[in-house]
Order: C-alpha cells, then structure tokens, then sequence
C-alpha cells in the first residue's frame, strides 16, 4: 500500500477512535438504525445516480489506487530513452517486438513500428489520453457524490430521531439518550464524508494527475523519437517532468539502460 495513504488510514481512523474511547463509552456511538440510514441512502442515491458498471468500476479503482505503488517517472524517462537507443540501432520496426505492461505505451511502440507519421501519433495519443482522462473523472465523481449525499442522510436520520424524541416528551428522562441518537445519524455521514469519501476522490484526483504526466512523458518520448531520435534530446525534453532536485544525469540513465 502507498505509504502516505497507509499513514493517513491509521492515523485519522486512530485519532477519532482515541477520542472516542478517552471521552466515554463507545457503545453511545453505535446505533445499528443510523448506519442503515447512511449507508444504505448514500448507496442508494449513488446507484441511481450511475450506472451499477460505474460504481463498481470506482470501488476496484480506489482498491487498486491504495494497493499499487505509483510508476516512477524517471524509470519511464529511462524506458523512453532504452526505446530509442533500440529504434536507432535496429530500426523503429524493432519496437514492435518490445515487452511491456503498459497498454500505453504498447500503442505508442506499435504506431511508431507501423510507420504512423508525427500528425497520426499526436491525434492518436491525445485521444487516449482525453478519453483516460474522462473515465477517471466519472470514477471520481463516484466518491464525490457519495461525500455529499453521505452528511444528507446523516441529516435526514438526525430528523427522523428528532420526531421519534419528540414523540417522548412526556417521559423528560428519556430525552437525553434520544437526542444523543438523533445526533449519531449525522455524526456517520459527516464522518464518511471527511474521512473517507472525500480523500478517495483526492486520491484518485492525484493518482489521475501523476498518470496524464506519464502519458505525456511516453508521448513526448514517442514524437522525439520520430524527429531526430537522439537519446540525449530524448532526454533533455523528458526530463522537463522531473524536478530538478530529482533528476539524473544522463550518464546514470545510459549506465542502467
């Protein structure tokens, strides 16, 4: 799992139940009622407003964004560089053959070997990376609408408990652990919301980010290679994705290619 997100799990589920513990019994925060309330609305709602494929799509992306590590940008610099020291020696035909995991640059490798021109490839692979761009934002947009109808639901429960409590005015003794109920609605929405709904969708945001900057890196990568196919000018264009403080020098690259 991706460290930062490891850190962040624990210690804002840990802080919260700390809190929790420290402030009383945890059994005044449980109320089998309110979770149905949340959660069965909010899945609900987010099911009506997308598709079931959407969803469940959303579901396996954030597994996969919190589980995978994210690619390293230099290694992909260092692969572009690898691709064109191989299409210079043995021809761009030869990037038919290469081995990867990335449909991606698979694509790229098959255009290139094809012998599609710089105008094909550049609408080509702005396409693919438009149309990533679209499905990553419906993913997103899953969790975004699940943080909002989350703390609504919340709100409806907190509603539906104060008309039960008031239902009880004539027993004052009562009133205090109905309102305590009516309450715990809203604290489960509000809190699926900020701890979990909303940073899935940063997450994903941020992964989605990180994944158009190395699309544009094999991109770039790929016209260069078509231009003049010098693996320093390879270099020189590519490394513009990295920041300075991480970048290494093209000596390093070549020696590990």
């Amino acid at each position: 799992m991706d460290l930062a997100s490891l850190i962040g799990i624990i210690s804002g589920i840990g802080l919260i139940v700390s809190a929790i513990i420290l402030g009383g019994d945890v059994h005044h925060f449980m109320n089998v009622p309110g979770i149905m309330i949340v959660l069965g609305g909010t899945m609900a709602a987010t099911l009506l407003t997308f598709q079931f494929r959407d969803v469940w799509t959303a579901f396996k992306s954030a597994y996969f964004v919190f589980s995978s590590p994210k690619q390293d940008s230099q290694e992909l610099i260092n692969t572009m560089i690898k691709l064109g020291t191989i299409s210079r020696r043995k021809g761009l035909l030869s990037l038919m053959d290469v081995k990867t995991n990335s449909p991606f640059l698979k694509r790229v490798c098959t255009l290139i070997a094809d012998a599609a021109d710089e105008e094909t490839l550049r609408s080509a692979m702005r396409t693919e990376i438009e149309s990533m761009q679209m499905r990553h934002y419906i993913v997103q947009d899953v969790f975004r609408k699940m943080a909002m109808y989350a703390p609504s639901f919340g709100m409806l429960g907190t509603l539906i408990g104060l008309i039960q409590m008031l239902s009880l005015l004539a027993s004052p003794d009562n009133l205090g652990p109905a309102m305590a109920i009516a309450l715990l609605t809203t604290f489960y929405g509000t809190l699926l919301s900020t701890a979990i709904f909303l940073p899935i969708a940063g997450k994903l945001r941020s992964r989605t980010l990180a994944e158009v900057m190395n699309f544009e890196i094999i991109f770039q990568g790929a016209v260069s290679i078509l231009q003049d196919n010098n693996p320093l000018s390879v270099y020189e264009k590519l490394s513009s994705f990295v920041p300075a403080r991480q970048r290494k020098p093209m000596q390093k690259l070549r020696e590990r290619s």
